[in-house]
């Protein structure tokens, strides 16, 4: 045992100085999660902090967005999160929605359709995660289901427009121009990103029910006498 310094004396009583506690790490803000998650769709990509911050409080956002009779969908796989409407009760008494719906017209639908049928095509090959189209190859998909002989402009124009409203749904987003990776396009081809949400609001069963619908669409066209396609 060393010697004691000159001056100072030794008190086993005296208690010991414990040592500074570490400031804890701030807990994610539960409103920064619900907000967004309210305006639109949160994905993993967009923002790695804000994602870890919603899967460690996924059980307080999911308390939260209940009281508004929503429901928290989280795909950690795919790295997207949403709310939507809960089931509605029959019985009880019906409440405002909070999330509303929009109905879709037939060639928007028929877009998602093939859109979404493209996605499982790419997952099943097995490549990249990223499922990226320039507008021609969006254009081929929906290039059977018309007339034969249909003006290539107006086309074009028509799929432009619908284009547009998926993307304001949030199912696809368009690039900038050169970053897809891709080789050297056509001048100003818009491309886009087919977003991974949309197997969340385009299951199998909604795919083979539409499937019905597009086989009695492509039975018109095959029959010109009956007419146009209004009644599909």
């Amino acid at each position: 045992m060393p010697p004691t310094p000159p001056g100072f004396a030794m008190n086993p009583d005296l208690p010991s100085v414990a040592p500074a506690a570490q400031p804890s790490a701030p807990q994610p803000d539960l409103t920064r999660l619900v907000v967004p998650l309210l305006k639109g769709v949160m994905y993993r990509e967009d923002d790695a902090a804000q994602w870890a911050a919603l899967l460690q409080l996924q059980a307080r956002v999911r308390d939260y967005v209940a009281v508004l009779a929503l429901d928290l969908v989280v795909d950690e796989a795919e790295g997207y999160a949403f709310v939507r409407a809960q089931p509605v009760d029959e019985n009880a008494d019906k409440l405002p929605r909070l999330v509303r719906r929009q109905p879709l017209s037939f060639q928007v639908s028929l877009l998602l359709a093939l859109l979404r049928k493209k996605l499982a095509e790419f997952d099943a090959s097995g490549g990249d995660t990223r499922l990226i189209l320039p507008r021609s190859a969006v254009v081929e998909l929906v290039r059977v289901f018309l007339p034969a002989g249909s003006n290539e402009s107006k086309l074009i124009d028509q799929i432009d427009t619908q284009l547009g409203k998926v993307v304001e749904l949030g199912f696809v987003r368009r690039l900038k121009t050169g970053t897809d990776g891709a080789a050297a396009r056509p001048a100003q081809e818009p491309v886009y990103e087919v977003r991974r949400i949309l197997k969340a609001f385009v299951d199998a069963q909604w795919l083979a029910d539409f499937d019905e619908r597009l086989a009695a669409y492509q039975r018109q066209l095959l029959t010109p006498e009956t007419g146009t396609s209004d009644e599909a």
